[in-house]
């Protein structure tokens, strides 16, 4: 709050009515033990102004990726948002967008789901797609939840080159069902078909992301196989963006497909609020975690939108529900749903490919640099993985200094990589800054 409008005379009323002498009488039941025992350690206090002054001292420390040349990924992508998007997020009819308790009554809100929706199931290829979720995250953990559900069976494989954070959330909803969650373990940075084949055996699903974490290109249509072969649902993990130039989870056998939202027009803001997004065959429509918008007719013919799904437990029997998850991040749907409007398919076909040339171009600007090599052989997105001789946290420091953001130290998320970062490059890297960044490793090598 920018402003507390409570006098020291509304304290004191408000402590009258509810029978209260002091402040201190409305802890009085939290124990002696876990009591501070002493006095804030705080500043004196200052004026309006001061306070004014000092945070905005503090603020201009700060750097953020327009100051900044970043080439960090592994999650949280630094794309370009064209200026309309936030013009029309900023509308008075959309900001206030939030979750349609009485739906019909929101009709704009509606639409924007809907469109949401149809873009997320053209990108992935999938028969429909619900209203989104919290992140990648979330999206990850409820499908897996999805195949629980549809199967029975309580095994979960999922890749160990699915992004570390998702696999941190889907062990936690794991361990509240008490679900057994193995990993397919890397092999060359890749996922090997036969150990998923080995490990699905009685599997509700198999997860695999592609690219993936490590920004290497799966085999998607293998490792679908294995899965089917033992009965266990596959669950597609996917870049949004990458999905303009690669095949859609659709068109490759995937049962659902999921995916973090935040490169379709929404910035990076210290990791959230994100956007997840979850698209499925028809034949588990019924088992999707939040809420689906259909579009219909009124008794005149015009065109409108009902919120057709919502099986969460606040709207339906508990024993019935898919999900508790809380709601859909409406704000968010509103700006992917402007952003890939607004990029079209050709737009968004620019972005992927500009992307990994960027890639590709700094791969090839550190060809025989001694202690710079490609981590993984075979093919690559616009994500780079590299082995570096210089210790990756001396080296992001060294980066930082020269007004570089990144690499990312693997080592933080697979302690069997220490030596290794990765590097990603997005539409917004030009070819002098890669350039410029192959000049710098290159002379830290030297």
């Amino acid at each position: 709050m920018r402003f507390s409008p409570h006098t020291e005379e509304d304290r004191a009323a408000m402590l009258s009515v509810i029978g209260a002498r002091t402040v201190d009488d409305l802890f009085a039941d939290i124990p002696d033990s876990v009591r501070l025992g002493r006095p804030l350690n705080l500043p004196d206090g200052l004026s309006e102004m001061e306070v004014r002054r000092l945070l905005t001292d503090l603020s201009q420390k700060n750097e953020d990726t327009d100051q900044m040349v970043s080439f960090l990924g592994g999650g949280a992508y630094d794309r370009y948002i064209p200026s309309v998007v936030g013009e029309m997020l900023r509308r008075s009819e959309f900001y206030t967008s939030y979750t349609p308790y009485q739906a019909e009554i929101s009709q704009g809100t509606l639409q924007v789901i809907f469109e949401f929706q149809s873009l997320i199931a053209t990108l992935t290829g999938m028969d429909v797609a619900q209203a989104s979720l919290y992140d990648g995250a979330t999206a990850v953990a409820e499908a897996a939840m999805l195949a629980y559900g549809h199967t029975g069976r309580t095994r979960i494989v999922v890749a160990r080159s699915v992004d570390p954070q998702y696999r941190g959330v889907l062990r936690t909803y794991a361990e509240g069902h008490n679900l057994e969650v193995v990993e397919a373990p890397l092999r060359d940075g890749r996922t090997d078909p036969d150990e998923v084949r080995r490990l699905a055996e009685n599997a509700a699903c198999v997860i695999v992301q592609h690219p993936n974490f490590l920004g290497l290109l799966e085999e998607p249509e293998a490792l679908v196989a294995a899965a089917h072969a033992q009965g266990a649902l596959y669950i597609a993990v996917a870049d949004p963006v990458s999905l303009a130039v690669l095949r859609p989870p659709g068109e490759f056998g995937a049962d659902v497909a999921v995916g973090e939202g935040q490169p379709l027009g929404i910035s990076l803001s210290f990791g959230g609020p994100y956007l997840g997004f979850m698209g499925v065959k028809k034949e588990y429509l019924r088992r999707i975690p939040g809420r689906i918008v259909g579009e219909t007719t009124d008794h005149d013919g015009r065109r409108g939108y009902v919120l057709t799904f919502q099986t969460r437990e606040q709207h339906i029997r508990r024993e019935r529900a898919t999900s508790n998850i809380c709601t859909n991040q409406g704000l968010m749907a509103l700006a992917a749903t402007v952003y890939v409007s607004l990029l079209g398919p050709a737009g968004l076909r620019q972005a992927a490919a500009l992307s990994i040339e960027g890639a590709h171009r700094l791969a090839d600007g550190l060809k025989g640099a001694s202690g710079f090599q490609r981590a993984f052989d075979g093919s690559f997105g616009f994500e780079l993985a590299l082995r570096t001789s210089v210790p990756p946290a001396q080296l992001q420091k060294a980066l930082l200094q020269r007004g570089v953001l990144g690499p990312l130290n693997l080592g933080r998320f697979y302690p069997e990589l220490p030596d290794h970062v990765l590097f990603s490059v997005t539409e917004r890297r030009t070819p002098e800054e890669i350039d410029h960044l192959v000049q710098e490793l290159r002379g830290m090598a030297s």
